[in-house]
């Protein structure tokens, strides 16, 4: 039956390992907790089960993007799936509740702030569920790296739906963060089920260099393929993709401050080879499925293993040997303890700012609950003359209280609905010629007009209907204004969205112990990457299993710390190993190195050297030694 599924909706014949497991666990009616690393697979452990039953899944997702993404791919396959998410209008969340309960809908994702909602919560008593699905479940533990306060309210939601079983899943939980989430969720009888954070393709490589920008150059020339440099500000994003550029690397930057249709399209042109590498912060990959990356690395040092761990993983979904390596220096570790304070500023200075916020927004006392506004960050710092990262902080910090919620969603596309049905649109067909040629254009462009808000692109409709960007938008007015359609223009901004109203100094309280407990948990956080880059004894593979509260007999034998081990060991071995290494990359590039003499060589040495240097790494000498001794035999 499963299967089946399996291979009507997505064309496979099997599963990945765990899959199936996961997947009869829920069938069979346990509450199950999926450790599954980046790449595993994690949506057909749900979908799958959902399909197999009558019903509709809820899935509880904190992306928005991604929760947009999924809709559309389900969509677009044939099943019918809707989201409800911040920043929606209480209309398009009516409706789009009301064809949940009615619509006979498959999937109905939600962003974890709108389960709080009295209308959430009304209607979700009517839903005939299966399934309650928790993607990035770490979330709901103050202990993970990405706590979200709002998810907090997913076990009453267990109560309102029913006794129907949970999916929790998640790539990036130590075993005090699996512990909270089962807690936190009200798991009955259930079962914990984990593939394993082993990648016996990827090797680990960590680097301390006062020459970034080199070892990038030569990583990029080195190791063929694509690849993800990860760094922390969007400006160096741009810096570094400029700097590959004029080095004949095929590179772009990627970052949260691009527009949704150019992070789209730069998404695209990656995905499809078109640019080989892309340079990006930690914006970037989640839920990209792309299989082939071969190099992944840190130009930054994060500010978690799971992060880390989480980004590394997406190089080599395709189980081929691929390269993930982490850049660090003594500056780096300064830098990493000093965002420990910016991080968290003081108590004082975030009362101020949740004050400062409803000024900005002209929000009077007892007022503003649930209300969507936009928020413009650099605005309101300069406004008030403050450092914008502190000021950032201080926000998020209020946001992982649940007070409100600020989208990172910059884009917030168009939207319209037919508001009458078929019969009253065609007498307007009728009266209009100019409208009828519009409205069909729109009917053939998009589907579910009637019964369910939808995104549309005023630019595409334009060029696909020969008109400008300006007359689609006054057409769509016009329908507007003549109660055809419901239009919501596009808004670029970010959106602070209020969950309760604003409270007096006195009424607004914040946990010191709580607060005091999350920055002592951060700090150790950032101590275990610092421990991590200085530890040059014991397998990284190892140490990153070991971390996730796992443990496995050997070491990967292929990591930086491996690799050096063996060449210690035994030197002639690494001698030989470091011969077949040259010889076998460079016959990658149609080279035959044993067969070369100095007049081929001598034009291109230099560039064969920085090739050798990328394949070599800490073992660089030896391998020159070698290659040098190959030249001269």
């Amino acid at each position: 039956m499963i299967r089946d599924v399996l291979f009507k909706y997505w064309g496979y014949d099997s599963f990945r390992p765990g899959q199936e497991e996961i997947i009869n666990s829920a069938l069979d009616g346990f509450d199950t907790l999926a450790l599954m690393p980046t790449g595993g697979g994690k949506s057909i452990c749900f979908q799958v089960p959902a399909l197999s039953r009558d019903g509709l899944c809820l899935v509880v997702s904190p992306l928005i993007a991604l929760i947009k993404d999924q809709v559309q791919n389900l969509n677009s396959k044939g099943i019918k799936s809707l989201a409800v998410y911040s920043g929606m209008s209480y209309q398009q969340i009516d409706a789009a509740l009301d064809n949940a309960i009615y619509g006979d809908y498959k999937f109905l994702y939600v962003s974890p702030e709108r389960l709080q909602t009295h209308l959430f919560k009304s209607r979700a008593e009517k839903m005939n569920i299966n399934f309650l699905v928790v993607d990035e479940a770490h979330c709901i533990s103050q202990w993970g790296y990405d706590f979200r306060p709002a998810y907090l309210e997913i076990k009453s939601i267990r109560e309102i739906i029913g006794n129907v079983p949970t999916i929790a899943l998640t790539a990036t939980a130590t075993q005090v963060v699996a512990e909270d989430i089962i807690n936190k969720l009200g798991f009955g009888e259930h079962k914990v089920i984990s593939t394993g954070f082993e990648r016996p393709n990827l090797s680990y490589v960590v680097r301390n260099t006062e020459d970034k920008y080199g070892h990038m150059l030569r990583i990029c020339n080195g190791v063929q393929g694509t690849g993800i440099i990860y760094v922390r500000e969007r400006k160096k994003s741009e810096e570094i993709a400029a700097f590959l550029r004029a080095n004949n690397i095929q590179a772009d930057f990627y970052h949260a401050g691009l527009s949704k249709e150019m992070r789209s399209y730069k998404q695209d042109e990656w995905k499809n080879g078109r640019i080989r590498v892309i340079v990006a912060t930690n914006a970037f990959g989640m839920g990209i499925d792309k299989p082939d990356v071969r190099f992944v690395t840190h130009y930054d040092l994060p500010e978690s293993l799971e992060a880390y761990f989480q980004e590394a993983g997406r190089a080599g979904r395709d189980g081929k040997r691929s390269y993930t390596t982490l850049l660090w220096n003594n500056s780096d570790i300064q830098r990493l303890r000093a965002i420990h304070n910016i991080t968290y500023p003081s108590m004082e200075y975030i009362k101020e700012i949740y004050q400062k916020v409803f000024i900005y927004l002209n929000i009077p006392y007892e007022g503003g609950k649930e209300s969507v506004n936009k928020f413009n960050l650099q605005e309101f710092a300069r406004r008030f003359s403050l450092n914008s990262v502190s000021a950032y902080y201080a926000i998020k910090y209020i946001e992982q209280e649940g007070y409100w919620e600020l989208t990172d969603e910059i884009d917030n596309p168009s939207k319209i609905m037919f508001t009458v049905n078929r019969d009253e649109l065609y007498k307007v067909q009728l009266g209009n010629a100019q409208l009828d040629v519009f409205i069909k254009s729109l009917l053939r462009l998009y589907t579910g007009l009637f019964s369910r808000i939808t995104q549309i692109d005023e630019a595409f409709i334009a060029k696909t209907t020969f008109d400008s960007e300006a007359g689609v938008k006054d057409k769509l007015i016009t329908l507007s204004r003549m109660h055809i359609i419901k239009y919501i223009p596009r808004v670029r901004t970010p959106l602070m969205i209020m969950n309760y109203e604003r409270l007096v100094e006195s009424n607004f309280y914040l946990s010191q112990k709580r607060y005091d407990e999350r920055k002592d948990m951060f700090k150790k956080r950032i101590e275990s990457v610092i421990s991590f880059v200085n530890e040059e004894n014991i397998c990284r593979s190892r140490q990153l299993i070991a971390y996730f509260g796992q443990h496995v007999d050997n070491d990967c034998g292929v990591c930086d710390v491996c690799l050096g081990k063996k060449n210690s060991a035994n030197p002639a071995q690494a001698r030989n190993a470091a011969k077949m290494a040259i010889i076998g990359h460079f016959a990658s590039r149609g080279m035959n190195i044993t067969k070369l003499d100095h007049n081929t060589i001598d034009p291109q040495f230099q560039e064969m050297l920085s090739e050798i240097q990328t394949i070599a790494g800490d073992n660089y000498r030896l391998y020159l030694d070698v290659f040098r001794e190959m030249i001269d035999q």
